[in-house]
């Protein structure tokens, strides 16, 4: 209503009309818009039947209501009753006036008004919007939230008749704070509506105390009321898809963490339905009450280094592309991409490592190393296309960095991308009210997506197979992030009905040693999918796209028996349009992967006709890539390697790498004296002048110039592996045995 009805007077409400927040008008007034339909008829009943059983009829002024109002003023010489139709009231809200005769005249010139320009309906509709209920509330939704904590559309009997009474002494008769001159007045309303209500319902009513909980305001999702509000261009009431239940899940699990939490820790929460993109849970900080906590940084939209949460976008570019397939062949070793040379988050190798599981483990330097094929640049615009925009420092432009955190984004964006391998592929921006339009946009093809959500969730095939996959029981695909320095921790969690995306850390980027997302942002996703999602997960069935495959490493191709010896590990991967693209080319080394050497015929030695005088025979080998020869456990090395040279051709032998380690020989055997310490080794290496990595039994162990040789104390007996490796994949490699 014009000069009534202030735009400064905001509520948001959860789907099912619970109020998040209400905002006060300029004069600190809560009102909480309602239609005459969403009020009890109880309500509606007593309403009428109490303040103007002749609504329906009258003009808006009552005149039989007024002559009685006026005969019994001359007799007693004060109001016994006002005479005040309810169309007389909504004047008087609308435009207060004196209670003298003055100001009655001008509330029945402004009844007579309203009743030629609205309907009944309107008229009514304004009372139960505008009528004082106590304080600072107005309307008899306002009422009954706040003093009774629920709807006006629940209400009961004694409940309709308290909150028809309570405009008419708002101060007075307010039940949280006068509950005996509430009940007396709401009693005597009761008893007006004999013959409208049943005596058993009356009588019942009767016996109800008038209680009332503590008057305090709304505060669910406080800084997603804030954001609307800031939209709200004038309307009194936004309707939100915010699941009221679930919020409170949610801010109740967040709460439990608060105490293992530092200070100036915050945390946010997103949950998006995926079916319709609408938001059911937004948690922008940790509490909003703490301001410790930065509780007034919205963190659902700051934009942070996602971590390694663009890995699976990656991998399913990557797949798109014909780059991979779940079980191509990567290389988790120390390597350099241009001088940048990423390491993992446990500063260790794995050696051969298929896309499943460096996926699954969140390995960097596989990552890496597939970004390095498909290129930054595209990888960046194919996010941007699928609607996940990054984020550059000024004068930044994508590199190999940007898979490991090098560029920022947001929960809000991260969670709408996410909801792509829900989706078929289809991304889409998360919806809060329904005034917003569906946003989507094709993220990745139907089939990448159904891969990549099952690598998350099983680990694929071979992962399913030993029913070790993080979500296999649950039907959740989840990813985890940790940008650099522990400034940001990630977990994101997609099921069939739900993507749920968590970020704990500090707004203002100070480090939290020793948070990463696996350890802390996880477990309260998983809280999270447990509280607001039971339902069993769905049988999926892969678009017929995807299909399973037998390949085999080193090659990467199907597996054929006509090439049983070039096949020297078999695995099951999901391939997708009957592609099985082979493993990438060898960074290190020319030459092709599958090549042709020349064996005597007899002893199976390599030789060649120049120095040789016995029959010789062709065979065919798989070569793995070069960076990965010092990872192969012995009984690959044997049917990777060509076999020794013949003794006449033995001019040819050379180191696998070009490098070669002096100071042990292959096969040495140390023995540790009775009561003697640990033996200790001193080695070189020839054949290199820069930096080389001295490597344990496949763990890294050091990395110093070539020149500064590598000691190792052997303390524990067994075998020890003890490789060099420099950064073009040449290397040597000595086993000992310590007795």
């Amino acid at each position: 209503m014009p000069g009534r009805d202030s735009a400064r007077a905001v509520l948001i409400v959860a789907r099912d009309g619970t109020p998040l927040r209400a905002f006060p008008d300029r004069n600190h007034i809560w009102r909480h818009p309602v239609r005459l339909d969403e009020v009890s008829p109880l309500y509606l009943q007593a309403l009428l039947g109490y303040e103007d059983r002749y609504f329906r009829w009258h003009p808006g002024v009552n005149p039989v209501a007024l002559v009685r109002a006026a005969g019994q003023w001359a007799s007693n010489g004060h109001i016994v009753s006002g005479g005040s139709t309810l169309t007389m009231q909504v004047a008087r809200v609308l435009e207060p006036t004196p209670r003298t005769v003055a100001g009655k005249l001008r509330q029945l010139l402004r009844a007579l008004q309203l009743e030629a320009r609205l309907s009944k309906d309107e008229i009514l509709d304004l009372y139960i919007n505008y009528a004082p209920m106590g304080g600072v509330l107005e309307g008899v939704e306002a009422a009954s939230r706040a003093y009774l904590g629920k709807p006006a559309r629940r209400l009961s009997h004694a409940e309709a008749a308290l909150l028809v009474v309570l405009p008419q002494a708002p101060s007075l008769l307010r039940p949280d704070r006068h509950a005996t001159e509430a009940r007396t007045a709401r009693d005597k309303v009761l008893r007006r509506m004999d013959g409208r209500w049943s005596p058993n319902d009356i009588a019942d009513a009767l016996q109800e105390p008038a209680y009332a909980q503590t008057l305090r305001p709304p505060l669910l999702a406080p800084l997603l009321a804030e954001r609307l509000k800031r939209l709200a261009a004038g309307q009194a009431r936004i309707d939100t898809f915010i699941d009221a239940q679930a919020q409170q899940n949610v801010e109740l699990l967040m709460a439990d963490r608060l105490g293992a939490l530092p200070v100036r820790v915050s945390m946010a929460v997103l949950v998006v339905d995926n079916a319709t993109l609408e938001v059911r849970a937004y948690a922008g900080s940790a509490d909003f009450a703490d301001k410790e906590r930065f509780s007034h940084v919205d963190m659902v939209r700051a934009i942070r280094s996602p971590g390694s949460t663009l890995k699976p976008f990656l991998y399913g570019f990557a797949l798109d592309e014909g780059l991979i397939h779940s079980e191509s062949l990567l290389a988790d070793v120390p390597q350099s991409f241009s001088g940048y040379q990423p390491g993992n988050f446990q500063q260790s190798f794995h050696g051969p490592v298929s896309v499943s599981e460096a996926l699954t483990k969140s390995l960097n330097v596989p990552a890496v190393e597939v970004l390095e094929r498909l290129d930054p640049v595209r990888f960046v615009s194919l996010l941007r296309r699928g609607g996940l925009r990054l984020d550059f420092p000024k004068g930044g432009e994508p590199n190999l960095a940007v898979i490991l955190g090098g560029a920022g984004t947001s929960l809000e964006q991260l969670v709408g991308a996410y909801t792509a391998f829900a989706r078929q592929g289809v991304a889409g921006k998360p919806r809060y009210t329904p005034a917003d339009p569906l946003e989507e946009q094709r993220m990745l093809s139907a089939g990448a997506a159904f891969i990549v959500r099952d690598l998350l969730e099983s680990g694929g095939p071979v992962g399913r197979a030993v029913e070790s996959g993080a979500g296999i029981r649950r039907g959740i695909a989840w990813k985890t992030g940790t940008s650099f320095g522990f400034r940001d921790a990630w977990s994101i969690g997609v099921s069939d009905r739900l993507t749920i995306g968590v970020w704990i850390g500090r707004p203002d980027g100070t480090p939290n040693p020793g948070f990463f997302g696996a350890n802390i942002a996880a477990p309260l996703m998983v809280d999270l999918f447990n509280a607001l999602d039971n339902n069993a997960p769905a049988h999926r069935v892969p678009p017929p796209t995807v299909r399973q495959e037998r390949i085999c490493w080193p090659l990467g191709s199907r597996a054929d028996p006509a090439d049983a010896p070039l096949c020297h590990q078999a695995r099951l991967a999901w391939i997708l349009n009957d592609g099985t693209p082979p493993t990438f080319p060898d960074r290190l080394r020319d030459g092709q992967a599958r090549y042709e050497i020349q064996v005597d015929a007899k002893t199976g030695r390599r030789a060649r006709a120049d120095c040789h005088s016995g029959a010789l025979k062709a065979i065919e080998i798989a070569r793995w890539p070069a960076v990965l020869e010092p990872w192969l456990g012995e009984e690959l090395r044997q049917r990777a390697f060509p076999p020794e040279w013949a003794a006449d051709c033995s001019q040819y032998a050379r180191p696998d790498g070009g490098l070669k380690i002096v100071g042990a020989a292959d096969g040495d055997i140390l023995r540790r004296p009775t009561g003697a310490d640990a033996p200790r080794l001193h080695l070189e290496v020839r054949g290199q002048g820069g930096e080389v990595v001295w490597l344990v039994n496949g763990r890294p162990s050091t990395r110093r110039a070539a020149s500064a040789g590598f000691d190792q104390r052997f303390v524990q007996p067994g075998r020890y592996d003890i490789t060099v490796l420099d950064d073009f994949g040449h290397y040597d490699r000595v086993s000992l045995s310590v007795r």
